[in-house]
């Protein structure tokens, strides 16, 4: 079974490359994260910011497009694709998945051979079946301890399963999430939000060291852990940054500044926000982040991100759209993306 099945269903790899972590400081406990696909979304998306404002941004801005078919039947249900749902939600959770995990899914449900519904599929539940000649033959969707098997029909080429993936150089079957090329800065960021909250945690200033000056340099086990105890109760966290410490004979504090390394870690996270925005496709300058922040470059840089992220991805969702809805339509069914009220949210932004 390929490794990105594994990594899918998060069973453990055995491979000691397959795991793409990356230690953070040297002499301390390396920090690692999951590439496992729902903790890698979980990691990205729901717990840190520049991820999951670059999926917003781009989610919402595609979403926002309508898409029109030259069948008026296939028209309402893009626009209305289930009950529970709205066109623009369906549109903003696919985008959202094709861009964190490098899959989508839809589940089409019909009645008389006449598609009715559109539902969306989570693609960290998804496994594609291959067919003896190795091309998708069918999908299997696991939930709740349960599992579905859709197969695609020969005759006829329809299929009850959309299947929309980013290109991936080392697999047939499954597209390359763009959080494995934005991994490393990832890390870096999130562990630089992890650094900061301990510094704040640990009276929220660099930490020193508590040095003995009595005839053997050493205190005993009991005057040792006493000191810790006190340390910990009434002098660590925001609350007691800058409580005054009342040492007794023999011990001296004495302070450690931050080195330059230390110092430049700001500067770390920041370029690695930058390479996050690069990855997913948004112009650093759109998530306020610092640089040229001026009128002219943020509109340059709005139209940069409509034009080169924002509509290539809609234009290829709706040529996807156009084939997989063929079957089930007329054979000449084209679906086309309005970009007008698009352009017209840009212009505002601008104004």
């Amino acid at each position: 079974m390929p490794h990105w099945l594994d990594r899918l269903f998060g069973r453990e790899e055995k491979s000691a490359l397959s795991s793409r972590l990356i230690a953070l400081t040297a002499g301390t406990r390396s920090a690692w994260s999951p590439r496992a696909l729902p903790a890698m979304m979980q990691a990205g998306y729901a717990r840190n910011a520049i991820v999951h404002r670059c999926v917003r941004l781009t989610a919402e801005a595609a979403a926002s497009v309508p898409l029109a078919a030259s069948d008026g039947a296939i028209t309402r249900l893009l626009d209305m694709p289930n009950p529970d749902q709205s066109g623009p939600e369906l549109w903003e959770s696919l985008y959202g998945y094709l861009q964190l995990a490098g899959n989508a899914y839809l589940e089409l449900a019909s009645l008389a051979d006449e598609p009715r519904a559109l539902h969306l599929l989570r693609p960290d539940r998804m496994r594609v079946l291959a067919g003896p000649t190795g091309w998708p033959d069918g999908w299997e969707y696991a939930a709740a301890g349960r599992k579905r098997r859709f197969q695609r029909d020969r005759v006829s080429g329809r299929s009850p399963v959309f299947h929309i993936r980013l290109f991936h150089p080392g697999d047939d079957h499954y597209g390359l999430s763009p959080l494995e090329a934005v991994g490393r800065a990832l890390d870096l960021h999130t562990a630089g939000s992890d650094w900061a909250r301990a510094l704040l945690d640990n009276a929220a200033r660099p930490s020193g060291a508590l040095v003995f000056k009595g005839e053997n340099g050493q205190l005993s086990p009991d005057q040792f852990e006493r000191l810790k105890a006190e340390l910990e109760a009434s002098h660590t966290g925001a609350a007691n940054a800058g409580r005054p410490l009342l040492l007794e004979g023999g011990l001296d504090w004495t302070p450690m500044a931050l080195s330059p390394a230390e110092m430049d870690f700001t500067t770390a996270r920041r370029e690695a926000a930058r390479e996050i925005a690069l990855g997913l496709g948004v112009p650093p300058l759109l998530l306020g982040l610092p640089g040229d922040n001026t009128h002219a470059n943020y509109a340059e840089a709005n139209a940069a991100f409509l034009r080169q992220t924002v509509r290539p991805l809609v234009m290829k969702m709706a040529r996807a759209l156009s084939v997989w809805l063929r079957p089930w339509s007329v054979p000449d069914l084209e679906i086309r993306p309005d970009f007008a009220a698009l352009e017209e949210a840009g212009e505002a932004r601008h104004a």
